[in-house]
């Protein structure tokens, strides 16, 4: 059974479950890599959970500006995630493939992200956005 209620409103978006997916996908590829690669492996995990992460917290805190500062740090997050992968593989440290299934996921994602913040910044424009938890 599926919970929900106004705080978990988060979940909704595309963006947001493709940011979960794309924490998946980085975990199950870098957690393999060889121990003396962990430090710089685990940087890209957090980097990558932490996309979801800022969606969810910008979200919750209600206030439309304050989630849009949330979804800039997610998009911070994405460059962070974007210069590891893309390192990785000019080492080859990860294969072709590899990088190739981060990236298409990672492009799509960076752009759900770009687009949410366009459509709220046109809520913050034409002051259409309730913050009020009494919907």
């Amino acid at each position: 059974m599926e919970r929900k209620n106004l705080n978990r409103g988060f979940k909704k978006p595309n963006v947001w479950n493709d940011a979960v997916k794309l924490y998946c996908l980085v975990y199950q590829i870098m957690s393999k890599m060889p121990y003396e690669l962990k430090k710089v492996a685990s940087n890209a995990i957090d980097a990558a959970q932490s996309i979801s992460r800022n969606i969810a917290e910008g979200y919750c805190r209600r206030s439309i500006k304050e989630y849009v500062q949330f979804l800039y740090f997610a998009l911070g997050s994405s460059g962070e995630l974007h210069s590891c992968i893309y390192s990785f593989f000019k080492s080859n440290q990860i294969s072709e493939i590899n990088f190739n299934r981060l990236d298409d996921l990672h492009y799509k994602t960076e752009n759900e992200l770009i687009q949410l913040v366009k459509s709220l910044q046109k809520k913050i424009k034409d002051n259409n956005w309730n913050d009020n938890l009494n919907f």
